[in-house]
């Protein structure tokens, strides 16, 4: 026998022959030997006692705060058109039987809104998940909320994370960037704020969610694609030197500035406590001094991007003013008055926060303290900077109102901690005054040996500055250095891409069909997946493929369908592109009732014959022939509009839904499936029930 062997030999027999009463916690199964984190860090209370940012007397009730678990939090899609009516079913259903629910003799605290969330579609509780494991009906519950979350409905989200897009006030014309967007919760709530008229299929803005972890852009690629848009463009790139990107305006290459900027900053996470256990004993006030460069560098690239009269909010999940009012101050100061703190409390009636402050000092991780530059050693001057401390001139300090910045403390709301301000850009930033050029191809520079030369109308001038004499131009640029997986490429479609014509005619698209938005992510071989962008994302990627890493953009709407070929077109209607190709499709339409909704929803295999007449003669006629298999293949081409989307059912029936209550929406994908239909209320009756099958009297 071997060592190994005899050893594992001998755990064993010692394991076996131990009192089962003296059983060690390594034996108690995986994870039981992990010693409990303890909720305590001296530094951490001293730290915060020092800087005041707690009112006086509040305190210990803030460090209570700290050690309670985080509420969990959900969000209701915002620019859904049914958004209210998941808000109704919400309350009147789930809520309501929650209400009075008694579980192990203690009663179960009803989910409460967000008071300060507009139009109560923010929602938080306090049931655990041993708890929702032990009642039917929050089974169900959580069931429903897992169900919409995964359709796109319900966004679980932080409640103090929703602040940030909130004050930016998005309006469909923004041009957004997300600058450390990943895992795409806030990028999810811009999303929605630029559809806020699902009228319009292609608003005018976008939104540039971009991250430095090239694994998280996956994560927010998966966010992002819950919500079908053809208006967000994943990038992978470090925030703090993120590309200036180039766009054609009015026939002229121009710089792309945002209207519209969200900077939330990596940071130290200490108001992520009640969540993030670990923080607890990680914490120390390096993280802070550490990251202050980085944040002050993103920011300020930031507000480079940032058109005139445009809104960045800079926010963090930190409560420290080195990583806050002391980044903001920077900024302002760099600015030379180009920016502005603006008041963003009526913004937000109903939420509590305290105000920026404007006095602070710096501490070590051993716990020395500093008021001022002046008083830091050489030493340290490597981990303590200047701009880590509050302007010493009065004057300029009450200029930059770091009263208006807020800070969210845990106890006044149960929420985590957090800190928003909001910038507002009145002039070029000073060292931006001239407007950036844009060089023409007729200059050329190269780097031969070391020395940089440049051709210009046939003129080659040699020059060894890092500035060309001829056409003032910096020294070209170093390509980009691509990490992670290497992307597809993102091809759009010609004018005369032979696939199109037979699409077009099979879905009768209307002439205003931008097909010129159509892209795949192939040059060569079969097309198997299309997918749409909006003109403006259109014309970004054109002019700016070489300058900046694409990791997803675009909805799919097309997929191909061998099969579909005997119909007269390969493709077949993507269901996350549904939205977006509905106001253009004229063909493929098929209108049923409500009768036949019910058979869609409650038979196991609904074919045709179950239908109602009107809507069996409908296939007929897509299909020319009277062969139930050839019309199935032609109704898997046919299409759900959004009118689908102003019907909900409810539906108790298992081999079909699992959630006790279903949207049409989130029944999309079995339309999909099964039949791929166009559906259309044409009933003005307020009840029917067929299987536990009902539609709720308000909603016809």
């Amino acid at each position: 026998m071997g060592r190994k062997n005899r050893n594992r030999q001998r755990a064993q027999q010692n394991r076996d022959g131990r009192a089962e009463g003296k059983r060690s916690r390594d034996d108690a199964g995986w994870g039981a030997g992990y010693s409990e984190i303890i909720k305590e860090n001296k530094l951490f209370e001293h730290y915060y006692t020092e800087l005041k940012i707690v009112p006086e007397g509040e305190f210990e009730e803030f460090m209570e705060a700290m050690r309670e678990p985080l509420p969990a939090t959900i969000r209701i899609t915002g620019y859904k058109s049914h958004a209210k009516e998941i808000l109704h079913t919400l309350k009147e259903k789930y809520f309501k039987e929650v209400q009075d629910l008694e579980v192990d003799g203690q009663k179960i605290e009803a989910p409460q809104p967000l008071s300060w969330y507009p139009d109560e579609l923010a929602w938080h509780t306090n049931l655990s998940r041993k708890i929702l494991r032990k009642s039917p009906l929050l089974e169900k519950f959580h069931q429903f909320l897992v169900s919409e979350t995964e359709s796109g409905n319900i966004s679980r989200q932080e409640a103090v994370s929703m602040i940030p897009p909130l004050l930016l006030k998005i309006e469909p014309q923004h041009k957004i960037l997300d600058m450390c967007a990943a895992p795409g919760s806030k990028t999810a709530q811009l999303i929605e704020m630029l559809h806020s008229d699902m009228d319009v299929p292609f608003p005018e803005g976008f939104v540039i969610a971009n991250d430095v972890d090239n694994k998280r852009c996956y994560l927010l690629v998966h966010q992002a694609k819950r919500l079908n848009s053809p208006c967000i463009m994943v990038v992978n790139h470090d925030a703090s030197s993120i590309p200036r990107l180039h766009f054609d305006q009015d026939g002229k290459k121009d710089v792309l500035f945002y209207d519209r900027i969200l900077c939330d900053v990596p940071c130290s996470g200490d108001g992520t406590m009640r969540k993030n256990i670990d923080v607890w004993k990680k914490w120390t006030t390096s993280n802070s001094l550490q990251l202050h460069g980085l944040q002050i560098r993103i920011a300020v690239r930031g507000v480079e991007q940032l058109a005139v009269g445009g809104r960045m909010v800079y926010s963090t999940c930190s409560l420290n003013p080195i990583e806050d009012e002391a980044v903001i101050a920077a900024l302002l100061e760099k600015s030379e008055g180009a920016l502005e703190l603006a008041d963003a409390s009526p913004d937000l009636p109903g939420l509590k926060y305290m105000p920026g402050i404007a006095s602070w000092k710096v501490m070590t991780k051993e716990g020395q303290w500093y008021s001022d530059w002046s008083e830091v050693p050489t030493s340290r001057h490597t981990q303590i900077r200047p701009t880590m401390f509050p302007p010493t001139d009065p004057e300029k300090l009450a200029n930059m109102k770091l009263e208006r910045c807020m800070r969210i403390l845990p106890h006044h709301q149960n929420t985590g901690g957090f800190f928003v301000a909001v910038l507002v850009k009145k002039a070029p930033m000073p060292w931006n005054r001239r407007y950036p050029k844009l060089y023409k191809s007729t200059f050329m520079c190269a780097l031969l040996d070391g020395v940089f030369y440049c051709s210009f109308s046939s003129v080659t001038v040699l020059h060894i500055d890092m500035k060309c004499s001829v056409c003032s131009s910096p020294p070209p640029p170093k390509k980009m250095k691509l990490f992670g997986f290497k992307e597809d490429p993102f091809v759009f479609l010609t004018e005369d891409d032979p696939i199109f014509p037979s699409i077009q005619a099979f879905y009768d698209l209307s002439p205003g069909f931008p097909k010129l938005n159509v892209l795949t992510r192939t040059h060569e071989g079969k097309k198997r997946q299309l997918y749409m962008v909006s003109k403006e994302l259109r014309n970004v990627l054109l002019n700016n493929s070489e300058r900046m890493k694409v990791i997803n953009t675009g909805v799919k709407v097309w997929s191909r369908n061998t099969d579909g070929e005997q119909f007269g077109c390969a493709f077949r209607l993507a269901q996350e592109g549904i939205y977006t190709l509905c106001p253009y499709i004229r063909a493929r339409i098929i209108n049923i009732c409500v009768e036949d909704v019910k058979v869609l929803l409650t038979q196991e295999n609904p074919f045709l014959r179950k239908l109602g007449d009107d809507a069996h003669n409908q296939a007929k006629k897509l299909g020319q022939c009277r062969s139930e298999s050839y019309i199935m293949g032609c109704f898997s081409h046919a299409i759900l509009t959004r009118k689908a989307l102003d019907i909900k059912l409810y539906c108790s029936n298992q081999s079909i839904i699992k959630a006790t209550l279903r949207y049409l929406s989130c029944l999309r994908c079995f339309f999909a499936q099964k039949l791929g239909l166009v559906v259309y209320r044409e009933t003005s009756s307020s009840q029917c029930a067929v299987n536990n099958l009902s539609l709720p009297s308000c909603l016809l």
